[in-house]
């Protein structure tokens, strides 16, 4: 099958033809020009009347008793608000997917910097002194610490449960040994990926002010109202009704602000409520934000797959593992997503996976842009082009000749119904960057050169868009639209803007649906008091999974239009306004509201891991070209091309930002973010030793889209994209380092220069012996 590239000069060509007026046009974002005047306002720009400032009191040790909280001479702690564990009216508990994280740990400390108690103080350096006046006494003596996944797959202490695991899963498809029988190779190694920080340009930061015996109302910067609503409800033992959540202008989150915020929110409220209702606000200093938040799971992965002689693949083996940190948090559906696109693109006869994540004594770990799938990805796809080594082919043409196609399955059992062309895909991106010539070019310059190295890799990947299996039908997701006297039309969700762009697309959303144009339509802030519970920003669902609800409460809207106001079947913009002054002349404001179903043809069971595990994937190709310094050990990026199929696009703009912006943040996951964990904490918590990629370390991206024939569930057949292009960088930029390195594949990233250094020192000390 042969799917022709879309060219930029067709696009507008294939819009008119689609009859799309608003959808796929690059409209300005919504949020844009007041961010880039200065006028957006964070939440550390907001100044209550009457403030307090909040600070945490931290455990110092990763594990032990809590025997005292010693608040030392020289401070006036008369002035002060003090919150201990005692002092929270209802349960100490964070509500997440498992409730097992405290807002204050009482008794028992499980990791270093966990949260012992809380002070506030009207003057902000007055806090901030005291903090430092504060010791906390701890026994440890017979409370060992473990940090790492081999200490707990040890079991030589056990924390949690019979095993130290957290959650585990395991898919299962085909017979397993009879394809490794047959098989003329089997290769298997052994990929570990470190921790990463999020590094949001906007640390944590919430202000609370509680109501005593009415309501608890938070604004802050986050990713999820919802979630805080729950959290504070269960704290505070009160109704979820009581709890109001507002998002404030959020720079930047990549899932460092969807369950975090819950506990942060909850300390402030906690001593707003002590206060006796006054505002307090918390703002993480950087080096706080870095040190006590969560990161990107570590992983530890083996893999091993089985091949006949002309490459078909036959068998695929995997444990993957991640470690967990010292509560659940998120991680279970890290780990499952991890798990669901551990078997990549391709058509596996037989396949046993095995995923685990391990608790330790480390601070919780939990969601970051590609929830886990990059991780599991990086293993599969350099482990392919050890295969491709071994069988003597290119690591391209091994991939095509696996690629899924139409009606194929994946060992989920979930068929494949979009007519995919990943060849197609793959053989754009290849052209793109002249791989062939390149790769002929790379090999004669590595034997003419001593000091310097070339290579060029790819992967191919995917990513489902939303909640896992029927994770979307449990969550009963709902969105409005309304006709007001203040607003032609106005969005009602409580997905936020956090500067990937969505509010611009459910505009566009609703303007091609009514056929308003854009300025004319509003979104609501996202207020829980305005709002319904359209579900978290997360997940690459807010385009495909909100999105749909958006135009689906649209069309109910224009329905209504028809059926009450006189709007024509084929209206017009003045049509629509003069239907919709009809209606609230008539009638009053007009709302629609509706609420996600899953496509009756989309069925999972949860029990078996088995079925359709999202509605929708979009698929890419990453090629790298790289050039190795053998001096300094340092890569460098020379070509950077991505293909990516994603539905419709509503914004291209947009998408294309999305795209270069996932492929930067994991270059530096690849090439430079060190986190180094000592006693299970971030050590280097401050910018002076985190590295994190500049202008001069990134190339230019050229990213191009590819449309398959449009068959999906979402808005105008678009598809989530926010976490797709983190994926493939690691393993590609890792395949043109092993090929620069005369196919030496070294299995962790980030590929340091040190640990570049190291990994060839050692194989010369084995050729050696």
């Amino acid at each position: 099958m042969s799917n022709s590239v879309v060219a930029p000069e067709q696009k507008e060509k294939q819009r008119a033809e689609a009859g799309l007026k608003y959808v796929g046009k690059n409209l300005e974002r919504q949020e844009g020009i007041p961010k880039v005047k200065g006028q957006a306002i964070y939440i550390d720009d907001i100044q209550p009347e009457g403030c307090l400032y909040g600070r945490t009191v931290r455990s110092p040790e990763p594990r032990g008793e809590i025997v005292d909280i010693v608040f030392e001479p020289g401070i006036p702690w008369d002035e002060f608000v003090i919150v201990k564990p005692e002092d929270i009216p209802g349960e100490n508990i964070c509500a997440m997917i498992k409730n097992e994280i405290p807002f204050l740990a009482d008794d028992e400390v499980k990791y270093k910097g966990e949260p012992l108690a809380l002070i506030a103080h009207e003057d902000q350096q007055m806090v901030d002194r005291a903090i430092n006046h504060i010791t906390v006494k701890m026994k440890t003596d017979g409370y060992p610490a473990f940090f790492t996944i081999d200490e707990a797959r040890s079991k030589q202490q056990v924390q949690y449960g019979e095993d130290n695991v957290l959650c585990s899963y395991q898919i299962e498809d085909g017979d397993l040994q009879a394809e490794f029988d047959k098989a003329d190779l089997i290769v298997e190694n052994h990929y570990k990926t470190k921790a990463q920080e999020h590094l949001y340009i906007e640390p944590q930061g919430i202000i609370a002010e509680v109501v005593p015996g009415e309501q608890v109302t938070v604004r802050g910067s986050l990713q999820c109202p919802y979630y805080i609503t729950g959290a504070l409800a269960n704290l505070f033992a009160i109704d979820e009704t009581s709890v109001r959540v507002i998002q404030t202008t959020t720079g930047g989150a990549f899932g460092g602000k969807e369950d975090y915020p819950s506990i942060l929110a909850g300390h402030a409220a906690l001593l707003s409520l002590k206060s006796g209702g006054r505002p307090v606000k918390m703002v993480y200093g950087r080096e706080e934000d870095l040190l006590a938040t969560t990161k990107r799971h570590p992983s530890d992965t083996t893999v091993r797959a089985a091949f006949d002689k002309q490459g078909k693949m036959l068998a695929l083996e995997m444990d993957f593992a991640l470690n967990g940190g010292a509560y659940p948090t998120l991680t279970s559906t890290v780990l499952s997503r991890g798990l669901l696109h551990s078997f990549g693109p391709y058509n596996w006869p037989a396949v046993n996976l095995q995923a685990r994540a391990y608790m330790t004594n480390s601070t919780p770990f939990s969601a970051f842009r590609g929830f886990g799938a990059p991780q599991s990805i990086y293993a599969l796809e350099l482990l392919l082009n050890e295969a491709a080594e071994q069988l003597q082919l290119d690591p391209a043409e091994l991939r095509r000749r696996n690629f899924l196609q139409p009606g194929d399955s994946m060992p989920t059992g979930q068929v494949i119904k979009e007519q995919i062309d990943l060849e197609q895909l793959m053989d754009r991106a290849l052209e793109k960057i002249d791989y062939r010539r390149k790769k002929q070019e790379f090999a004669v310059f590595n034997r003419e050169n001593d000091y310097k190295k070339r290579g060029i890799s790819l992967a191919t990947f995917f990513h489902g868009s939303g909640f896992t299996g029927d994770g979307e039908e449990k969550l009963a997701s709902r969105a409005g639209v309304k006709i007001s006297s203040e607003n032609p039309l106005e969005i009602l969700v409580a997905n936020v803007e956090f500067g990937q762009g969505i509010h611009t697309g459910f505009v566009q959303i609703a303007a091609e649906t009514c056929n308003l144009p854009p300025e004319l339509i509003e979104v609501i802030e996202q207020d829980t008091d305005k709002v319904p519970n359209s579900g978290p920003t997360v997940a690459s669902r807010s385009t495909m999974v909100v999105g749909r609800l958006v135009q689906d409460a649209c069309e109910e809207l224009v329905e209504e239009l028809k059926n009450t106001a006189g709007l024509p079947d084929d209206f017009t913009t003045e049509d629509f306004l003069a239907a919709s002054k009809n209606y609230l002349n008539s009638y009053g404001e007009l709302y629609k509201e509706v609420q996600h179903h899953d496509p009756p043809e989309e069925q999972w069971d949860e029990e078996n891991y088995r079925g359709s595990a999202y509605s929708g994937y979009a698929w890419s190709c990453d090629v790298v070209a790289v050039e190795l310094d053998m001096i300094d050990y340092r890569v460098k990026i020379t070509d950077f091309v991505s293909t990516v199929e994603a539905g419709q696009l509503i914004n291209p703009d947009m998408a294309a930002g999305q795209i270069e912006g996932g492929i930067v943040q994991a270059i530096g996951y690849t090439l430079f973010e060190n986190v180094v964990l000592e006693e299970g904490v971030m050590k280097n918590n401050h910018y002076a030793d985190y590295i994190i990629p500049t202008a001069a370390d990134v190339p230019s991206i050229d990213v191009e889209f590819i449309e398959f024939p449009l068959k999906n569930y979402g808005p105008y057949k678009a598809k989530g994209i926010g976490e797709l292009p983190f994926d493939g960088p690691a393993p590609a930029i890792a395949g043109a380092v092993a090929l620069a390195l005369d196919k030496q594949f070294i299995t962790l990233i980030p590929l340091l220069p040190e640990t570049i250094h190291d990994t060839l020192s050692k194989l010369e000390e084995t050729t050696d012996a």
